[in-house]
């Protein structure tokens, strides 16, 4: 097992972190004099700063215990939180898969920390050859595995992944944001396994709530000890826990969703492939397609201008468009503006 505070920096190790008004009373019953908020209406309240109701309520659908669950302001902070506690500004090492999801590259660069970027191979999978000699770096600190990956939608090798865990002597963060449009199954059992293993999951894709803004981690507790050490008090509204106990309380009408998104995945992807324009659809586990066209940016304009807003991905992936997938009568609208583009 990873000794985790050995690979916590020195100042977050010694940090005394900060005690709010609802680190010391955590009650919801009582005359509350202790916060300095007005007296006066019904959001005048500071929130529950370790979202306890919707940690319990994640835990019941998920299987996973409270006390291994991070709630933070999306994914992001999470990501954010990582650089924080376990690389020192200007000395360490992060490792991504490119192309991926941005976001890990530009945390990084905000915390002073090098990134490695080792690109995918031919297939869209992680090149194990590559990768394996940069594990014995002792500067690198991280390591980030978006599986579904982003943009290119498909899940990483198993076995690749397993192998990468089991090897490295820092942590490794998977980024499951969309393991719910997949019938591969999640890493998080693989938490009580491994004590460097950190999953990120996410309520803004399949569960719709991506304005509410909350991100999860999943891991042992003594790296949830830290997230909580380090993160800002009230880093989620009551407005924000309120609306995801709502969502959580329709888990079927969310099932039915995500079951429609997936069969319209497939009905799209069928229609995109009939498409002249089109070159190549790459396999996808992710509520989004990659689509290679034979002009990704001459078709974005196009589309743009009808007022249908796809991504441009050929910066990342040549000639890519990434196209999420949407209602029946959104999808249809795509594919009728692809058609009369060839024309």
């Amino acid at each position: 097992m990873t000794d985790i505070d050995k690979l916590v920096r020195n100042n977050v190790r010694n940090l005394a972190p900060y005690s709010s008004a609802r680190d010391e009373f955590s009650g919801k019953e009582g005359i509350f004099l202790d916060a300095n908020e007005n007296p006066y209406g019904n959001l005048n309240r500071y929130p529950d700063p370790y979202q306890r109701e919707l940690k319990s309520a994640i835990s019941k659908i998920k299987g996973i215990p409270e006390e291994k669950i991070f709630l933070g302001n999306g994914s992001d902070e999470v990501i954010d939180l990582c650089f924080r506690i376990f690389c020192n500004p200007g000395t360490d090492k992060a490792l991504t898969f490119s192309p991926t999801y941005g976001m890990y590259e530009v945390s990084a660069a905000i915390n002073d920390i090098k990134i490695i970027k080792v690109p995918l191979n031919g297939s869209f999978q992680i090149d194990m050859p590559v990768v394996l000699p940069l594990l014995d770096d002792e500067t690198l600190k991280l390591i980030f595995i978006c599986s579904p990956n982003n943009p290119t939608g498909n899940c990483f090798n198993r076995a690749d992944i397993e192998k990468i865990i089991s090897t490295f002597h820092g942590i490794v963060v998977i980024d499951e944001a969309y393991i719910d449009f997949t019938e591969k199954p999640s890493f998080t059992p693989l938490t009580s396994a491994y004590s460097n293993l950190i999953v990120m999951q996410t309520l803004s894709k399949a569960m719709g709530l991506a304005a509410v803004r909350i991100g999860m981690a999943i891991t042992n507790t003594d790296i949830i000890k830290y997230f909580n050490k380090i993160k800002p008090p009230y880093n989620i509204s009551t407005i924000n826990q309120r609306a995801a106990l709502k969502m959580l309380a329709t888990k079927g009408e969310n099932k039915r969703q995500i079951n429609l998104i997936i069969r319209e995945r497939d009905i799209l992807s069928a229609k995109l492939l009939d498409l002249k324009i089109t070159k190549k659809i790459f396999p996808t586990d992710a509520n989004f397609i990659l689509l290679e066209v034979t002009d990704a940016t001459g078709i974005y304009s196009s589309l743009v201008e009808k007022n249908i807003i796809v991504r441009n991905r050929t910066s990342v992936v040549n000639n890519c468009l990434r196209i999420t997938v949407g209602k029946p009568l959104e999808n249809n609208a795509l594919v009728s503006a692809l058609n009369s583009f060839e024309q």
